[in-house]
């Protein structure tokens, strides 16, 4: 067991950059804020977003004028939006988008917890069984939940207008929260996992004790999903994108970049030529759009 424990805690574990890259401090007397290490932009804004779980994560709103849609970002398990920012804001200039970028609870200055110990640094079943995984998987799905509803409440966003974008692990909480919005625009999914326990070992069936069951969700999302995997990935196989995708309803046409690696697929230049090919689909009306996917 020792040897899964180490394996699966190299490549699964949450490791949130410590210290922080960032700070959140008040700017002026408006109650509005600011993050430290970054390079201020009049087009963000910086948000405190409260869960039902208790915890205050921390989200960025980089506004684009000429967007018609909105890209929720849930990122993978070692950076934190200080690192993200930059991306975050070509992303949001180049595919003409709004986009709302989140940490997740335990990450950054968001408040609580992602687990209750550090994840999977010990087997799934061990945790599981010590009762240590369980509640805290549900962390990262009330921080979603939280953030889209900001979107709506605070920014007006329609469900229809919504692409969720998940990379590596942050394609569990984007797959779960899609599963249940009928009307979501589309979703991404960037080197994503088919679950918590497939990374470690290509099971055939799906256990009780594993976590970020995507492979059994996937099928229940009804909206356009592009999927985006590396062939080099050393951290979550390539088969992983390969599989969720065959399993999708409504597929678009995935990008396969041949020699990526797990965190380096946004310096290939085909990777923001199909994204912007994919956000110029979906923005087409739906009828249109689906004759558009299906050729």
């Amino acid at each position: 067991m020792g040897g899964a424990t180490s394996l699966l805690a190299a490549k699964l574990a949450f490791f949130p950059p410590n210290p922080p890259s960032y700070t959140v401090e008040a700017a002026g007397d408006a109650g509005k804020l600011m993050m430290t290490g970054v390079v201020a932009k009049e087009n963000v804004d910086v948000l405190r977003v409260g869960t039902r779980r208790g915890s205050q994560v921390v989200a960025v709103y980089i506004k684009n004028p000429a967007a018609a849609l909105t890209v929720l970002y849930s990122h993978g398990n070692a950076a934190d939006l200080g690192q993200l920012y930059e991306l975050f804001a070509e992303l949001s200039a180049h595919l003409r988008v709004n986009l709302m970028g989140y940490d997740y609870s335990g990450y950054g200055q968001s408040t609580g917890k992602v687990w209750d110990s550090i994840l999977f640094s010990f087997s799934l079943l061990g945790c599981y069984l010590e009762g240590k995984c369980g509640p805290s998987e549900q962390n990262t799905y009330a921080d979603i939940e939280a953030v889209y509803r900001c979107l709506g409440e605070k920014y007006g966003v329609r469900e229809e207008d919504v692409i969720l974008y998940g990379q590596s692990v942050g394609s569990g909480p984007t797959i779960d929260l899609a599963t249940r919005l009928p009307r979501l625009r589309a979703v991404v999914l960037h080197s994503p996992i088919m679950s918590g326990l497939r990374v470690i070992h290509p099971v055939k069936r799906t256990y009780w004790f594993d976590i970020y069951k995507n492979v059994d969700k996937i099928p229940c999302v009804n909206c356009p999903v592009l999927v985006i995997h590396g062939t080099a990935d050393d951290v979550v196989d390539w088969s992983h994108g390969k599989q969720l995708w065959d399993l999708c309803k409504e597929k678009y046409e995935p990008l396969w970049i041949r020699g990526g690696n797990h965190c380096d697929l946004e310096l290939h230049p085909q990777y923001i030529k199909h994204l912007r090919k994919f956000i110029s689909t979906i923005e087409i009306s739906p009828y249109l759009r689906k004759t558009a996917l299906t050729g």
